[in-house]
């Protein structure tokens, strides 16, 4: 096997890009971009920290990445596993990237920008759904944004439902945690409790 650990060498497997791949990165939203923000119900969020790397699902109703101006989004911090992995990277290091993705679209786009986590009365408020609000915003500052080609989810066939897999074919989260702990939690007991838990703590 042979490792590349040069540009020189990368450049001789992948040649340069084209202008298509670089023309397209900007530093702010454009009003097309934007149009992928807003109908957004799902974005990855990858931080960086002194413990490592973190890549976290975002999810709620399209357009909950809100957008102040084309320099700056907002997005609620719903309700998880409160292990705060990528809080606790953001407190340290505030550069962050998004992924927003669109069911049926096989574009996606990237957000690359500083985060900073606010927790003013007033913003939080405004993100209320359900009475409730989320216990905290990250305010993202833009340093540049472009979309991702579709080959990716061309080639996974990720939206075609012909495709999906039967979760029943799966391990359960009851069963993962069950052998991970050696049975202290988790279990057949914790799948039967999830869907009225998270029916309660959804937002």
């Amino acid at each position: 096997m042979s490792a590349i650990t040069t540009f020189e060498q990368l450049e001789a497997v992948y040649g340069l890009p084209l202008e298509t791949a670089t023309v397209k990165e900007v530093h702010r939203l454009t009003p097309l971009y934007r149009a992928y923000v807003e109908a957004s119900p799902f974005v990855l969020l990858a931080t960086s920290g002194p413990e490592g790397l973190d890549c976290s699902p975002r999810g709620d109703r399209p357009g909950f990445v809100r957008v102040v101006d084309l320099k700056t989004l907002l997005m609620p911090d719903r309700r998880g596993n409160n292990r705060v992995d990528s809080l606790r990277n953001i407190v340290r290091d505030p550069r962050v990237a998004l992924l927003f993705m669109v069911p049926g679209s096989g574009n996606t786009l990237r957000v690359i920008g500083r985060a900073e986590i606010r927790t003013d009365d007033a913003l939080l408020a405004s993100f209320t759904v359900e009475d409730k609000p989320p216990r905290s915003v990250l305010k993202i500052t833009i340093q540049a944004a472009y979309f991702q080609c579709s080959r990716a989810i061309v080639r996974s066939e990720l939206w075609n439902p012909e495709k999906h897999v039967d979760p029943a074919s799966l391990p359960t989260p009851g069963q993962m945690l069950a052998d991970i702990s050696g049975d202290r939690v988790g279990g057949d007991d914790y799948d039967r409790a999830w869907p009225e838990r998270a029916r309660r703590t959804l937002w």
